[in-house]
């Protein structure tokens, strides 16, 4: 098992004022974190990942569309630029030495049709992300699609959902994620998604319900971990954590009050309750 923080924790853009969080991380007990791509200078990320090198830290990678590159777009032009910016975000990865680019890569995150997804959307974003799969494959990445909650997007939404889609997709770079805050409102039963899904995750992020430290909220850990276990998951863990440092994320994740006392108490206190969880 590989234990992972979100750097999203403290920045949208890891640079070098962060490398003391880095070090502590490395220090605390991560074995890697989780690097957000909005920039796309692939001579930023090369950087980064020769710092992340020399303290011993692995890392994965995370990035959202919004309306300007996304991949359902009913416009040709917006979705070829959706192809293009997850093209750059790959290239981004691999500069920094990482093998898993995550996130809802399938629609812009926050927009809605009020309606569900169409067959047209669904091969849109088949077409888009397949295109997108082979450039990943090509530079040793891997995309992990997200699901998302009903509140946050309306095209994939439930582990069975993206499951089918990665299924359908049937490339072996395009795989998924399994999310305990996304599953926390969508799931009517946690261990049904997870066995249901599971031939297709290949990253999972541990987030509580009010998107604070791991163990001190209502998701159904025991099960979640329980359910783990059973599947004899070997992969990431990573920490999904919210707070006010950043006003756009905050905004976009609805996190209006301050709900840890400080990151370094969150990343503690979630490590040691992963560890705890999946040593009982």
């Amino acid at each position: 098992m590989k234990y992972g923080m979100n750097m999203l924790l403290w920045t949208a853009d890891v640079t070098e004022e962060h490398y003391g969080i880095l070090e502590n991380l490395k220090q605390w007990g991560y074995d890697g974190v989780e690097l957000p791509i909005f920039d796309l200078d692939v001579a930023k990320y090369s950087k980064l990942g020769k710092k992340l090198d020399e303290i011993g830290l692995e890392r994965t990678a995370v990035t959202v569309c919004s309306d300007a590159d996304n991949p359902i777009s009913a416009d040709a032009s917006v979705r070829a630029a959706a192809l293009t910016r997850l093209k750059q975000a790959i290239d981004a990865v691999a500069a920094a030495g990482g093998t898993l680019l995550c996130g809802p890569m399938h629609s812009a995150l926050g927009t809605f049709s009020g309606k569900g997804a169409t067959a047209e959307e669904w091969k849109w974003a088949l077409d888009g992300l397949t295109k997108a799969a082979d450039h990943a494959q090509k530079n040793k990445v891997t995309l992990v699609c997200e699901y998302l909650n009903r509140f946050e997007c309306y095209f994939l939404t439930s582990a069975a959902d993206d499951a089918r889609f990665c299924r359908e997709a049937n490339h072996p770079n395009l795989k998924m994620m399994y999310d305990t805050f996304h599953a926390n409102v969508e799931e009517k039963d946690l261990a049904a998604a997870m066995r249901g899904c599971w031939d297709q995750v290949v990253h999972v992020h541990i987030s509580e319900n009010d998107r604070s430290t791991p163990g001190e909220g209502h998701v159904d850990w025991k099960t979640t971990f329980q359910t783990l276990k059973e599947l004899k998951y070997d992969g990431w863990l990573t920490v999904e954590a919210f707070g006010l440092a950043l006003p756009e994320l905050a905004a976009a994740t609805k996190i209006w009050r301050r709900m840890f006392p400080t990151e370094q108490y969150l990343a503690q206190n979630a490590l040691a309750f992963m560890k705890k969880m999946m040593a009982s």
